[in-house]
């Protein structure tokens, strides 16, 4: 229920906010409906509010409350319809006028009435959202999910390898080799990171009781912090006193000081004097920062904490810890758990076909593949009882039958309820309603958050929305970028099953196509591809597989409810704001523009769209976020009608030229693409001078003798990020033109409040001087300014290194492709750029370049690709704030003698080829075990585009050689999983709640499942289709988290037609 609160929550606020915009954009227009307005803000934010109580509520809410939020959120769809449809763009003052005041009156009036009705209804049952607000989350003793005190969880499986490298950590004080004294004597704290389930807390309890470690440590205490918890001083006596009850042991029987000032002074004289081994389970960043100070640093003791986040862990691992990652199960790992715990008696034919589904819809997620198993017992096994098991998961785990998935449920619903504020929680679950298949683009998904009104802000916030999810390891990233933010992500498999599942059962998303839900559809995704044609579309709760009977019946069904969906005067009932089509649009929708209030509309995949519904895109007032796709090839001017539009994206269509009235729109700030702009006549160049382009991102555009471009751009004040295609020589007129405006873009300072500023520029061999154009005027002593230029790539020959570059001294991140400089020629002049983070360069070979002590002392990231296996020489003691190291030439052989990974100290990252020989990488693994930081090894591979001939692009590898970074594919293909024996259990661990509780150690049955090894990339389908061709995957490597999928096959069905709704603003 927390769920649909939430939705409703998210879909309250957005309409306060429009109200609010009315109110103040549109005062004298409205001067006559103040008082209606007013009351319909004063009403919903009071309900917002009440909605926020409904959350932290404990209890479930009852039928008639659950009623009066659907009633709520109805309502707070029909205010916000009528200001869309009556106000086509609130937030412009006074440039659209209200369509048919009159009619507009009446509406209001009846709104507020259809309110006052729906709030006498709520007190006269008392359905007041807050009436149990008394019982706070913080009152109670909250169970961590992942505690296995609490209620148990799953045999450790395969973490042999893993326990051994963190005994090693710990005991030896280094993640590597061996240390020296000073470094024994120094505090290290080890931080275990994953997503909940991943096993975190059956890891750090088998290296608690691994008899390595305990001889090595007279005292050692295990404490678990509750999920939620207050963080008073009663809170921080508590978690000491647990600690030093812990370090104690029979001695604590004695006496316990029950202040805190005494408490910290016990805690810090035996870490002093004792070597001791502290684990804190489920540590929170807020209950850290309170501890730490109490840890000296100068000690031979040793913490062990456990998180969710990634910034936690490394926060508590600075400056000289060691931060493991957990990785998910590998498909042989998950087939070996379940022949021991399942099919003990051997797989038949039909047994394996079942196995393989389940291992496929679990994801490599322990905590789930054990519930399956667990479920599964005392049944009488066949293919099909496993597969609809596997299918039906997220119900199994609502009705949870014998509480088989009473842990998978607590976990996966703590990953999202811990999640600060309603709008986060809203982008996680419309990351849902991509499919799970495929990893959607970063821009993508921030840019349609944005445009749905779930975050009120800017890209920036979008952003930050997006790294936080990530930081929780709930969104992982895919394909690494140059300043080693993802450009993909995507949701973890069985949270992507489990959330999709809960939007739908709060009708946030829905596949229900029955006539009484069709005023309510938000949402639409439409699939109507052919067989063999469509790929991998999952969107459902697990993966396919019923039968063609069935396939076609369910195809059959839906095809005829979405036949009678858009005919008659049905499809003037539908009002959803987002429409996503895969296949002909033609087919999907016989008339867009009965969606008059779309805001979303991403054609991208589509392959048919005739000029008729072209036309029609044109009458959609309200888009705020439009894509194209293959087969559309020109556009008219007439776009110009798209008032709203915020982001257009053109990169799939065969569009070469862009009318300049599109640019103009006012509310147009992303537009992406290849396109050209014509040059325009005196007049209208002149009204476009005097206009104000909202445009911040143009990537990108291409210049020639005739475009328009060189002009205008010198006026686009917003403009943030721009990608260019030079195809004119040195003697046109334009020439000079965009040179001058390309420098004034980058000089540009505090003046502009713009912010900082990224270039791209692909030059030809005309173009080769376009930098130098003015050096020798005053363009570079106006570039001698700090400027606001944050990155910067070039692509093409240069006939000498720039000037033009040195002088950027604002410059974070710097890319140059195949620029045919050399050696010293290549970084002329750069050891200026002392702030630069990220650096890569791209050539032939770069054997003539040396670095030195003292170049880039901030550089962080340094990605090198060269097509001979020639690579620079970095001195010893240069770039020592290094992180992430990128050698990518697929003839690599060997190490490289003049690039030592033991030379950089914080290094986190070493990048190759995926095409690498076995024996290569091999001895990379080998080489990273010996630095302190244990540094990941990921493979990459590079993208082959036939359209251009020279590319530097690498992507996250799908070709996968070592599984977890330190096997070579045979010894881990041969491991199979070991059962870890019981032990003694000594000194028993503390539980940290509200108080403080002594619990018994967990059994061996009761440890929580853990895989180290890889993650499978599995399918999840809502329906079954009416084939099903088979792909081979080859799985991908995480740069950033560090995940490295297996190579495997397995069977897609191809997608048929869908529609989702979703009860979202």
């Amino acid at each position: 229920m927390e769920v649909a609160v939430a939705v409703v929550s998210a879909v309250t606020k957005s309409v306060v906010s429009k109200l609010l915009r009315v109110i103040e954009k549109r005062y004298k227009e409205l001067k006559d409906l103040e008082g209606d307005i007013g009351f319909l803000h004063r009403e919903l934010a009071m309900i917002c509010g009440s909605m926020e109580v409904q959350i932290s509520h404990k209890g479930q809410p009852s039928a008639v409350e659950i009623l009066s939020m659907d009633e709520f959120r109805a309502l707070a769809h029909n205010i916000e319809d009528c200001l869309d449809r009556f106000l086509p763009c609130a937030a412009c003052e006074g440039e659209l006028q209200i369509r048919d005041p009159r009619k507009f009156c009446h509406e209001i009036a009846r709104l507020k009435r259809d309110l006052d009705a729906a709030h006498e209804r709520k007190v006269r049952y008392n359905a007041e959202f807050g009436s149990a607000a008394a019982e706070s989350n913080l009152d109670e003793n909250p169970v961590d999910p992942e505690n296995p005190g609490a209620y148990g969880a799953s045999p450790a499986v395969g973490i042999e390898e893993a326990k051994q490298e963190l005994c090693k950590s710990l005991v030896d004080g280094g993640g590597g080799g061996g240390s020296g004294q000073a470094s024994r004597r120094k505090l290290k704290v080890v931080s275990v990171v994953g997503f909940g389930g991943s096993g975190k807390t059956a890891l750090a309890w088998e290296v608690y009781n691994c008899p390595q470690v305990a001889e090595q440590f007279s005292r050692r205490a295990w404490v678990t912090l509750a999920s939620k918890h207050k963080h008073d001083v009663a809170a921080k006596e508590a978690l000491l006193k647990a600690i030093l009850e812990g370090l104690l042991g029979d001695e604590a029987r004695e006496s316990v000081p029950l202040k805190l000032r005494q408490l910290q002074q016990h805690v810090s004289l035996l870490l002093r004097t004792k070597r001791c081994l502290i684990v804190l389970d489920n540590i929170k960043m807020e209950i850290w920062d309170t501890i730490k100070p109490i840890f000296p640093n100068e000690t031979e003791s040793r913490i062990l904490v456990t998180t969710t986040v990634n910034s936690v862990a490394n926060a508590c691992s600075l400056p000289d810890g060691y931060v493991h990652s957990m990785r998910s199960l590998s498909p042989e790992q998950s087939k070996d758990y379940l022949d021991k715990k399942v099919f003990v008696n051997g797989c038949s034919p039909d047994l394996d076909k079942g196995s393989t589904a389940i291992v496929n819809g679990c994801d490599g997620h322990p905590l789930a593949l054990v519930s399956v198993a667990k479920a599964l017992q005392g049944h009488k096994l066949t293919g099909d009882l496993c597969e609809k098991m596997i299918q039906n998961l997220c119900f199994r785990m609502d009705e949870n039958e014998n509480g088989h998935f009473t842990k998978l449920a607590q976990v996966l619903m703590n990953n999202y309820s811990s999640l600060p504020g309603n709008s986060l929680k809203t982008c996680l679950l419309y990351s849902s309603a991509f499919p799970n298949d495929r990893p959607v683009s970063r821009k993508t998904l921030t840019s349609r958050w944005l445009a749905e009104g779930y975050i009120d802000g800017d890209q920036e916030i979008a952003n930050k929305k997006l790294d936080e999810l990530i930081d929780r390891n709930i969104i992982r990233p895919v394909d690494p970028s140059n300043n080693g933010k993802a450009k993909t992500c995507e949701p973890h498999g069985i949270m992507h099953q489990f959330m999709l599942h809960k939007s739908m059962a709060s009708n946030f998303i829905d596949t229900s196509f029955g006539a009484k839900n069709r005023s309510n559809f938000r949402h639409l995704i439409i699939d109507n591809r052919t067989n063999g044609t469509t790929g991998n579309m999952g969107h459902g709760t697990g993966p396919a597989g019923r039968g063609r009977d069935r396939q076609h019946n369910i195809f059959s069904s839906l095809k005829e409810k979405v036949d009678n969906l858009f005919s008659g005067s049905a499809s003037k009932q539908l009002r959803p704001r987002s429409l996503t089509v895969f296949g002909s649009v033609e087919e999907a929708v016989p008339d867009l523009t009965s969606f008059e209030l779309l805001r979303v509309l991403d054609l991208k995949e589509c392959s048919v769209l005739s000029e008729e519904h072209l036309g029609q895109i044109y009458k959609l007032l309200h888009l705020k976020y439009l894509t194209l796709g293959c087969s559309v090839s020109n556009v008219s001017v007439e776009m110009e009608r798209l008032h709203c539009l915020e982001t257009l994206d053109l990169r799939k269509t065969k569009i070469e030229t862009l009318p300049m009235e599109v640019i103009t729109l006012p509310h147009l700030a992303h537009l992406y693409g290849k396109i050209k702009l014509k040059k325009i006549s005196g007049k209208k160049l002149t009204g476009f001078l005097q206009g104000k382009t909202n445009l911040q991102t143009l990537a990108g555009v291409v210049v020639d003798s005739n475009s328009g471009f060189p002009e205008v751009m010198v006026h686009m004040k917003k403009l943030t990020k721009v990608k260019i295609w030079c195809e004119i020589p040195s003697t046109d007129s334009n020439y000079a033109v965009l040179s001058k405006a390309i420098h004034k873009f980058a000089q540009a300072g505090m003046a502009t409040a713009v912010g900082a500023r990224s270039l791209s520029l692909h030059l030809n061999d005309f173009s080769k001087g376009l930098l130098h154009h003015h050096q020798g005027d005053n363009t570079i002593a106006a570039s001698r300014k700090h400027g606001y230029l944050s990155s910067l790539k070039l692509q093409g020959s240069l006939n000498q290194s720039p000037q033009f570059v040195m002088y950027l001294r604002g410059l974070k991140e710097l890319c140059l492709t195949y620029t045919n400089l050399k050696g010293a020629e290549l970084l002329a002049g750069l050891g200026n750029l002392k702030l630069l983070v990220c650096l890569k360069l791209v050539e032939v070979d770069l054997a003539d370049l040396d670095i030195n002590i003292g170049d880039f002392p901030s550089l962080q990231r340094l990605c090198l690709v060269v097509e001979k296996p020639r690579f620079p020489i970095i001195e010893h003691g240069a770039l020592l704030r290094l992180v992430s190291l990128q050698l990518l030439c697929k003839d690599l052989v060997g190490l490289c003698d003049d690039i030592k990974v033991e030379w950089f100290e914080a290094l986190e990252e070493v990048a190759l080829d995926s095409m690498l020989n076995q024996q290569t990488i091999q001895l990379w693994e080998n080489e990273v075990r010996k630095h302190p930081k244990r540094p990941r090894v990921i493979l990459l591979k590079k993208v082959v585009d036939p359209t251009k001939t020279m590319s530097g692009k690498y992507v996250a590898s799908r070709k996968v050689y070592n599984n977890c970074y330190t096997d070579t594919p045979q010894t881990r293909l041969q491991r199979s999983c070991q059962v870890t024996a019981p032990r003694v259990q000594s000194p028993a661990p503390r539980f940290l709640f509200d108080q403080v509780e002594v619990c018994s150690g967990p059994d061996v049955e009761d440890t929580e499942f853990t895989a180290l090894d890889v993650k499978l990339d599995s399918l999840h389908s809502i329906h079954q289709t009416l084939s099903s061709p088979t792909y081979e995957y080859n799985c991908l490597t995480d740069a950033s988290v560090g995940v490295v999928q297996a190579n495997w096959r397995r069977t897609l069905f191809a997608p048929f037609l869908l529609m989702y709704y979703y009860e979202v603003t």
